[in-house]
């Protein structure tokens, strides 16, 4: 019970609101460094089905997601065919919009690709920043941009090998979401145990 009161009182990032669900990836997800390629597939697959949604909207469906899309495995997810097409479309657990369904099987092929040639995506991904997390410092959440160099260079070069919805914007999201940035603001209790993970 302590600790959870500890834990209420604790202040983070204004986005995080009031929502358990929101809260519990702020504090143990957002900005932590991922090197597993299962679930660097997984942040692509949700941040590419958020776009134009919000993030509380996806994260609700990650479950569902999980089950739909074979616990994120790009070598299953590249051998969709129509037919799992249309079981995804009428999964009312997961966004049902075909173009995305589509990038994500799309984005399965790349994805192998990008594995063969680099040996993982992991070290493909984590070159764009150096292979260390970039520890930014930033005192409000209006202070956060859309974007970065990096989130340019690595979306210009997933779209040259066949990736689609990884925009500029998307990708900084990404970025943030598994860790090659540290985006929590400064008077966030999470920052310096984020910037302790990098």
């Amino acid at each position: 019970m302590k600790k959870k009161a500890a834990l209420a009182n604790k202040k983070r990032c204004a986005w995080s609101g009031t929502d358990p669900l929101y809260v519990a990836y702020h504090d143990e997800e957002w900005g932590v460094p991922v090197h597993d390629d299962r679930v660097l597939f997984e942040f692509l697959v949700l941040e590419g089905a958020q776009a134009g949604l919000s993030w509380i909207t996806v994260l609700r469906k990650r479950d569902a997601y999980r089950r739909a899309f074979d616990g994120f495995d790009p070598r299953k997810v590249a051998r969709y065919d129509e037919r799992k097409v249309a079981a995804l479309l009428a999964d009312a657990g997961i966004v049902r919009n075909r173009a995305k369904i589509a990038s994500a099987i799309k984005n399965a092929k790349a994805f192998l690709d990008v594995q063969e040639e680099f040996g993982s995506f992991d070290a493909y991904q984590w070159r764009f920043v150096d292979g260390r997390p970039v520890q930014n410092r930033r005192r409000t959440v209006r202070e956060i941009p859309p974007r970065n160099p990096q989130s340019d260079a690595m979306s210009k070069d997933l779209k040259a090998r066949g990736f689609s919805f990884v925009g500029s914007t998307i990708i900084y999201a990404h970025m943030q979401a598994i860790g090659m940035v540290n985006d929590h603001v400064v008077d966030c209790f999470r920052r310096g145990e984020v910037a302790k993970l990098g």
